[in-house]
């Protein structure tokens, strides 16, 4: 299992899945106030939601290398074959998934919050909203990236797919940052359903494309 999260990772690295969606996520914080004005007081009251879209579609970016050059190449069938379960290389995806944009991602938060003016005492709840919910958001994107393998245009088919069950990871974690009572907990249970649940999702979307 280290091994294949290790793989996932090296993939991630070398194809660009650090890179391009910091570079995103930055680019989304930099160009905003050019779209809503200087106003900082209104920066700062809309920073939160900002942040979190702009964490939603950076980590729908690397979505279609997840599953499909694997499917493609046999990577998949000799994994099965040496023994490993269909959601056990999902997790194995999941987890490198999210190492690699996971970490940097959370600090370019840190960036992206003193572009849109958002006060340091809302930054901290950011962060743990996004430590918490990036992880469900890895998660979506390999049972996704499943889901869509193989199929024409399957880069524009998962953003259909993934982004409607991503809303409330979305509005649970712009509403933390909101100081809305409770919102941490909800954004904890959803995330925690949809890292215990895409494995096998994915596991049985994989299962079906090698039948």
């Amino acid at each position: 299992m280290i091994a294949l999260v290790w793989r996932e990772l090296r993939r991630a690295w070398s194809s660009g899945g650090l890179v391009l969606p910091i570079a995103f996520f930055l680019l989304v914080a930099i160009l905003f106030p050019f779209a809503v004005g200087p106003d900082g007081r209104l920066l700062a009251r809309i920073g939160g939601g900002v942040i979190w879209a702009a964490a939603l579609l950076a980590a729908l970016l690397p979505v279609e290398r997840l599953v499909t050059p694997d499917a493609e190449n046999g990577v998949l069938d000799q994994l099965v074959v040496r023994g490993f379960s269909d959601a056990g290389i999902a997790t194995a995806k999941m987890l490198g998934h999210w190492l690699g944009f996971g970490p940097a991602l959370l600090a370019a938060t840190c960036v992206a919050a003193a572009l849109l003016h958002v006060p340091g005492t809302a930054l901290g709840t950011i962060l743990i909203g996004l430590a918490i919910g990036t992880p469900g958001l890895a998660a979506l994107g390999v049972a996704t990236a499943a889901l869509v393998a193989g199929l024409r245009g399957a880069g524009a088919l998962a953003g259909l797919v993934m982004l409607p069950f991503a809303v409330p990871l979305l509005i649970f974690g712009a509403g933390a940052t909101g100081g809305e009572p409770g919102a941490i907990k909800l954004l904890a249970a959803i995330s925690l359903v949809l890292v215990a649940g895409c494995p096998f999702v994915a596991g049985a979307a994989m299962r079906m494309g090698r039948g």
